[in-house]
């Protein structure tokens, strides 16, 4: 999952020049389960209130452990009055902080940490009456891969005796190879090779397999989640045994924009930012350029001089989403999980239909 982010958004005419006649994908009578996650930012919140009709599940991004396994946030009343006067289920995450690694560890391999954290769980989903929680437990270290299992399964069957499901929002991969660069290196160990995604679909209601963040503001430009990418990511996971029923794919509503940066003590270098829909109409007006659909992944770019040098921009928008959605129906998944409300092209509502 990321963090809570500004957004992009494309110029009029940019996004006439990249719309296409395209029928809604209506959730009521395909049985899609559409999940869309939330911040406590007001936009957000704002979004979520404008479109629960069309939403499944919302997963509010606000609670999380302390290195004592506690839980510590608050939900929004305006979310859950809204979940419940439409039928939305109310399934918040509950992450490591910041994504430390050091707090998540100890939460996994101290034994009192470790059943105070799952006791906390059963009382945060009982005495909230939510309809379930999902873990966004991100920046595990490989060798804790045994005991992240461990910590869910145990999670799963004390929630599962307060009729609470309980899923997980996981880091995809393509295969399990170390790769032979040391990126590659680094994130198999530190981010996409804890997931025992086998292991750990047996014991969770389902998981939500997070097809975004194929390039970010650490990589060089490029899709923010690829068609490719995200096919040959979920054909593998789909290969370990993984029932389709059992999978939401993860989709984008954001975007990413690239551009030089100067820093006193890393000098100077490209830095990438995750910005919204509406960001992107800022960008691409101020600039005076027309995006480029590239239909193989799926998604629009744009690059532009400022001084001589380029600056890029990935954009995930109406026609993006709605291409990627087919892989739902391909795979006859369990249904799709967006990150994040407030940042999506308004268009988007009008694609998923009622």
């Amino acid at each position: 999952m990321r963090q809570p982010v500004a957004w992009l958004a494309l110029a009029g005419s940019a996004a006439l020049a990249l719309a296409s006649p395209r029928p809604a994908f209506a959730q009521s009578s395909d049985h899609v389960e559409a999940l869309w996650y939330s911040t406590a930012s007001e936009k957000s919140v704002q979004s979520f209130l404008d479109h629960a009709s069309q939403i499944s599940i919302v997963s509010p991004q606000v609670f999380a452990f302390d290195k004592r396994g506690s839980i510590h946030g608050k939900l929004d009343p305006r979310v859950v009055e809204a979940a419940h006067a439409h039928g939305v289920k109310l399934v918040p995450l509950v992450m490591n902080p910041g994504f430390d690694q050091p707090t998540i560890h100890r939460v996994l391999t101290v034994a009192s940490v470790h059943r105070h954290a799952v006791s906390a769980l059963v009382a945060l989903c009982r005495d909230q009456h939510l309809d379930g929680i999902q873990f966004d437990i991100e920046n595990v270290s490989a060798k804790d891969r045994d005991a992240l299992t461990r910590f869910m399964w145990d999670a799963a069957s004390a929630l599962r005796a307060i009729h609470c499901p309980l899923s997980a929002a996981v880091v995809p991969r393509a295969n399990d190879s170390l790769g032979e660069s040391n990126y590659d290196k680094w994130i198999i160990a530190n981010w996409r090779g804890a997931y025992d995604y086998k292991a750990l679909a047996d014991s969770l209601d389902f998981l939500s397999y997070m097809t975004y963040a194929e390039h970010t503001g650490g990589t060089t430009p490029g899709p923010v989640a690829g068609y490719t990418w995200m096919e040959q990511d979920l054909r593998f996971v789909l290969s370990l045994g993984v029932p389709p029923s059992k999978l939401s794919i993860g989709i984008p509503s954001y975007s990413d924009w690239w551009y030089p940066n100067y820093d006193k003590k890393k000098g100077a270098g490209a830095r990438g930012s995750d910005v919204s829909y509406a960001k992107a109409e800022s960008l691409l007006t101020t600039a005076g350029v027309q995006p480029t659909w590239d239909d193989k992944e799926k998604a629009a770019y744009a690059f532009w001089p400022v001084n001589g040098v380029n600056q890029f921009v990935w954009i995930e928008n109406a026609r993006a989403f709605t291409a990627k959605l087919d892989l739902v129906r391909k795979y006859k998944l369990r249904g799709y999980s967006v990150w994040v409300l407030g940042t999506e092209d308004p268009a988007v509502w009008s694609a998923v239909g009622p």
